[in-house]
């Protein structure tokens, strides 16, 4: 009698993808500048210094103090913000702002992914309220992003958590460890040097539109190089896609599918670091007293 041969399960795999300039053309962030003023969240004299942000940012990107003056504008900005309003202006213009800048090639990226069986991750410095919508329009799995304090329902202008540079990073690994992803087979896109620790974490990284920074990075260390440049509407690429990314966030219940775990991961997080800053504190105490797809 033949014995029973145990095929051992494959290891799981993801794709990690920044968000501004890798999968959109634009910054999601800015781009809602003219929804949040029409909203009364913006005087105009902030509409037209985002503007001016946003303009800075497609003619050659941001480098670190860059975007630690970004961070710091827009975090005082939101100030008294009602995260709820924030929201439904999020989600009242999301198709008319974000659906025609999504960049084509990046779409089928994200729906070859999935056709091969890998989770895909949007990891944005952008703040979550704006990027979880647009991870259920592209279909993500999941969502890493900035979240800022929030009391009484309003922003407080403090930030609880930047998913920026080696903190990319070490959300990939968590979130590898989480889900059983084998980061040596897990593929990540970028357009910036400031996430070169994001793109060393995984064993298959490509520069996509790379600003000059990590262009030579990618030449030095032969990564391949992605040109971008064809935004186009989901929709209009709805008759060729497959029912498994529910791109265009077609149906109600699997956006909620995709947001209860979008948000799922972000809670993990925080309480994680709750965790982790009480155990702190007591220890404190105590002292004191494309089809690129490789194997």
């Amino acid at each position: 009698m033949l014995g029973r041969v145990e095929i051992p399960p494959q290891p799981r795999t993801a794709a990690f993808f920044d968000l501004d300039k890798t999968v959109i053309a634009k910054s999601s962030t800015l781009t809602f500048g003219r929804s949040f003023y029409q909203g009364g969240l913006m005087n105009r004299r902030a509409v037209l210094r985002t503007a001016y942000a946003q303009f800075v940012f497609l003619l050659g990107g941001t480098d670190h103090d860059q975007m630690e003056r970004l961070r710091q504008y827009l975090s005082a900005l939101c100030k008294g913000w009602s995260v709820q309003q924030v929201k439904e202006i999020v989600a009242e213009t999301l198709h008319e702002i974000i659906d025609p800048i999504i960049y084509d090639e990046a779409a089928s990226l994200i729906e070859q992914h999935h056709a091969a069986g890998r989770d895909v991750v949007i990891v944005s410095s952008s703040g979550a309220e704006v990027v979880e919508p647009i991870g259920e329009l592209l279909g993500a799995d999941r969502v890493v992003a900035t979240r800022m304090v929030v009391a009484d329902g309003r922003y407080t202008g403090e930030v609880e958590y930047y998913a920026y540079g080696p903190t990319k990073a070490e959300a990939i690994r968590e979130l590898a460890e989480d889900e059983g992803y084998d980061l040596d087979r897990c593929y990540a896109y970028s357009d910036s040097v400031t996430d070169l620790p994001m793109l060393e974490t995984v064993g298959h990284p490509h520069a996509v539109n790379p600003d000059r920074g990590l262009r030579r990075e990618a030449a030095a260390r032969d990564w391949p190089v992605l040109t971008f440049s064809r935004p186009v509407r989901l929709r209009q690429r709805l008759p060729a896609l497959p029912p498994r990314p529910a791109l265009a966030a077609g149906a109600a219940v699997l956006a909620a599918a995709c947001a209860a775990g979008l948000v799922w991961y972000a809670g993990r997080r925080r309480r994680r670091h709750a965790l982790m800053a009480r155990t702190a504190a007591g220890h404190t105490a105590a002292a004191n007293g494309i089809s690129l797809f490789a194997a």
